[in-house]
């Protein structure tokens, strides 16, 4: 399970080494490849191979009749990247993906439970990060009073 946030460094080459913490909760049965997509609301999503595995099987289990269903396939795997985390801990993300979540220099990391969010921070502090008072009220009315 990957939880915490933290505040990254991306080098000029795109590389961004992933905190100790995260690192660590990643599965040894994983290997050295993490799956990376296009998120939502702006963010790129990370994913282990396990998490992303069950993702593609939802994916790809769409007809291939449906026109509705393809332009999700194809949006889907047109956002796709695979990175290969080298010894250091490090994933080189690729211009475009930056680009598209408008990341420069500094990256938000947000762990989501099953996978990882990477945010520009700016963009994640304003218009993404909740006043606690609005998410105990959303709880309220989303779960009930347990």
């Amino acid at each position: 399970m990957f939880n915490g946030q933290f505040v990254c460094k991306i080098d000029a080459k795109g590389r961004l080494a992933l905190p100790a913490k995260l690192k660590a909760a990643i599965p040894s049965s994983n290997g050295n490849e993490l799956y990376l997509r296009f998120g939502d609301e702006g963010c790129l999503a990370l994913y282990t191979d396990q998490e992303f595995k069950s993702l593609y099987n939802q994916i790809n289990g769409l007809s291939d009749r449906n026109e509705l269903h393809r332009k999700i396939k194809r949006a889907f795997f047109n956002s796709l990247a695979v990175l290969e985390m080298d010894s250091a801990g490090r994933i080189l993300i690729p211009k475009n993906f930056l680009e598209y979540a408008n990341i420069d220099s500094e990256v938000y990391i947000q762990g989501i439970g099953k996978f990882i969010e990477l945010w520009n921070p700016n963009t994640f502090k304003n218009e993404i990060e909740m006043d606690p008072k609005e998410l105990s009220a959303l709880l309220d009315s989303t779960l009930g009073e347990l």
